[in-house]
């Protein structure tokens, strides 16, 4: 098959009646670069993606929220600390900490901001050879109970990107042991440990579910022919698993 052959993912020209009206909201700071690819993600799995601006207070009744990734506000002070203050990340706090539960997924950045937001625990540090890394990565899922990764089988292995500067997670040694005691550890790194993360984490969870920060991009990942050589698809996962999430019932 020729390169101009290649399919999208899935047939989406007769809409799937569970997902109209899905909306899945999809954070602009300063300084953020992958947010198109965050809403192409979105739109392949059939819902509709939702900008939302960080200086707005609006959620516009959005169903999940994903905090993509970039170098928002430019990485000043400390990767996504000064972007944890923007009016729409106190929304995003309170909605993701409410009995509704919203979904919220960090990607790269993203899981830098949902750490400094306290809505995950730990830090994150610069990678401990001091290099900015991109190359294809290998993860295993830990986790596939979340609102993020239910539509994968726990110990699969998947293939999407990964590229940081400061993307070493790091916490103190009793966080470290509850993460795994309790299951919150979601993704870990397989075949090597590309920037000195403790424990080989590569993703974590909180304690119910809604909440999933990592740092490698499943966004990158979600069409055949454009993604890691071996599939190319491997992150569609994480949006269909959301949909899945919602369509349950679960919103």
């Amino acid at each position: 098959m020729s390169a101009t052959e290649l399919p999208l993912i899935g047939d989406y020209s007769t809409p799937v009646p569970e997902l109209n009206g899905a909306r899945i909201g999809v954070v602009t700071f300063p300084g953020t670069l992958d947010d198109r690819d965050a809403a192409r993600a979105i739109r392949l799995t059939g819902a509709e993606a939702v900008s939302l601006w960080h200086a707005d207070h609006d959620l516009q009744n959005v169903d999940a929220v994903v905090i993509p990734g970039g170098f928002s506000y430019g990485d000043y002070l400390r990767a996504g600390a000064i972007a944890r203050f923007a009016p729409m990340m106190g929304n995003i706090i309170d909605a993701a900490n409410s009995d509704a539960k919203l979904p919220v997924l960090g990607i790269c950045n993203g899981f830098q901001i949902l750490t400094e937001s306290h809505l995950l625990p730990g830090s994150m540090v610069k990678n401990d050879h001091l290099k900015f890394l991109c190359r294809d990565q290998v993860l295993r899922v830990e986790n596939n109970t979340t609102a993020w990764t239910n539509q994968y089988a726990k110990g699969e292995e998947i293939t999407i990107v990964l590229k940081n500067q400061d993307g070493q997670y790091v916490a103190d040694e009793k966080t470290l042991d509850a993460l795994e005691a309790e299951g919150r550890v979601a993704f870990s790194y397989v075949g090597w440990n590309p920037n000195g993360s403790r424990r080989n984490i590569a993703g974590i969870t909180n304690a119910a579910g809604n909440v999933v920060g990592l740092m490698p991009h499943p966004e990158h990942a979600v069409e055949a022919g454009f993604g890691p050589d071996h599939t190319g698809t491997d992150g569609l996962g994480f949006f269909t698993s959301v949909l899945t999430h919602l369509v349950g019932g679960q919103k």
